[in-house]
């Protein structure tokens, strides 16, 4: 296939794109990388507010991305070699510095294993597959797809739906099946309030004494008017989830105040309108994080 003129002037770019053709050819799906080892920014059109990429903003969709040139990092990744040689993709392969590829686009998931101690620790612990030397540790690639998650143990990320992994070299070994204990590395544990055994105080600051959510009529509003607000949404209703929590624990998560019972209604409203006990631990230990809890 003919490649625009202007990569056939630049030996790197013609040597990235050979690569990406040649994966392409397996049915990998391929993306350039920018200085940094990132992907390429979004176009103008998927900067602006709203954006119109049918790939939709922050690689939240299943993919792939509707513009013409690499946008939206993975769902960018492509096997097609009218796109990969095209007008609009030889400028960013003149910027180039690698080749990544979308694990999960070709039913695979990489163990990012970014160290010597990381990668001890597979070796004892998981059955052995296809594995790529990195700068300072692994890539270990199994036949399957996932959930990608990063930091699941000290020193390992999975990469495989929704992400994307650096092309390395072939590696060497034989690719085996995804195991059931790297599926289970991507498991989230919830991290759910318990019964307060007695009153407590809230945290240390100014004028503040002993937990004045205690008072049942106060706690008791607040988890119904948090019910309320779940089972009335009538679109976005994971982002209401998710901002109910946050708001639920943004006052009664610091004190104690909050029992199983409490959190269990809340899921209970969520699940009537169609999440999973899995979303809903999710976002219950995500509004956790986001307020340091």
């Amino acid at each position: 296939m003919t490649q625009p003129t202007v990569i056939r002037r630049d030996p790197t770019a013609l040597s990235l794109l050979r690569t990406a053709l040649e994966l392409a050819k397996t049915g990998l799906p391929v993306l350039p990388l920018r200085a940094g080892k990132v992907p390429f920014g979004n176009c103008r059109t998927c900067a602006g507010i709203p954006p119109r990429c049918g790939g939709r903003p922050n690689m939240k969709a299943p993919g792939p991305c509707l513009c013409p040139a690499p946008c939206h990092a993975w769902a960018a990744a492509t096997t097609d070699p009218h796109v990969l040689t095209s007008p609009a993709w030889a400028r960013v392969w003149c910027e180039a510095v690698a080749v990544a590829y979308h694990p999960g686009g070709a039913g695979l998931t990489v163990l990012d294993l970014d160290d010597a101690a990381a990668v001890a620790w597979a070796r004892e612990t998981l059955p052995a597959t296809r594995a790529v030397p990195t700068t300072r540790g692994e890539h270990w690639i199994y036949r399957g797809a996932m959930t990608s998650r990063n930091a699941v143990r000290p020193g390992v990320d999975l990469k495989s739906s929704m992400s994307y992994a650096r092309y390395l070299g072939p590696g060497t070994g034989h690719m085996v099946n995804l195991p059931d204990a790297v599926r289970a590395l991507a498991v989230k544990k919830p991290s759910l309030a318990r019964p307060a055994p007695h009153a407590v105080t809230a945290p240390a600051g100014p004028g503040v004494g002993e937990c004045p959510h205690r008072t049942p009529v106060y706690l008791e509003r607040g988890i119904t008017m948090a019910e309320q607000r779940i089972t009335e949404a009538r679109s976005a209703v994971h982002a209401t989830v998710y901002r109910t929590f946050l708001a639920v624990l943004s006052r009664h998560g610091r004190c104690g105040c909050l029992t199983e019972t409490h959190i269990n209604r809340l899921f209970t409203a969520a699940q009537t309108k169609g999440e999973t006990v899995r979303h809903c631990m999710d976002a219950w230990t995500n509004a956790r994080t986001m307020l340091g809890l």
